[in-house]
């Protein structure tokens, strides 16, 4: 009975494994923008959204990508994502650089983020706050409209 409880544990302990590291925690990227919005998503990491929000008691989309530029890159973009999309110059999906706004449509809605790198981007999303989301996740690629290169 023992040496079956012991086999059982040592089972049970082998399959566990240590969760993926969060994107925070992995090595500082060599890309010193990359390295700019890694810092800004530590900061603002699970700030809640808030349509209209500027604050960490609550932001929406569009802000989070102003602030962010005003704070990492010391630019000024316009508040609203119908005025974002229009600034900068286009960028193809295959050809994004950490600090590219991307868009989405949802809908009548439109969505922005900062692309981070590694398909990753940052943004205000209404259901979980400020995060890292992939592009490749099927939800995004399905409402993926378009990028503009500010920086």
């Amino acid at each position: 009975m023992k040496r079956a409880l012991i086999s059982l544990c040592l089972l049970l302990g082998a399959c566990a494994s240590p969760p993926p590291l969060p994107p925070e925690a992995s090595p500082a990227p060599k890309d010193p923008v990359a390295a700019k919005l890694q810092d800004q998503y530590r900061q603002w990491r699970g700030v809640k959204y808030r349509l209209g929000g500027t604050t960490k008691n609550g932001v929406d989309c569009s802000a989070f990508t102003q602030i962010t530029f005003r704070d990492q890159f010391a630019t000024a973009l316009s508040r609203t994502t119908a005025a974002q999309v229009k600034e900068g110059r286009w960028v193809g999906q295959g050809e994004l650089l950490a600090g590219d706004l991307v868009f989405f449509k949802i809908g009548r809605s439109r969505h922005v983020g900062i692309y981070q790198g590694q398909g990753l981007f940052l943004h205000a999303s209404t259901s979980q706050g400020v995060m890292l989301s992939s592009l490749k996740d099927p939800y995004w690629q399905a409402h993926y409209w378009t990028a503009r290169r500010i920086l």
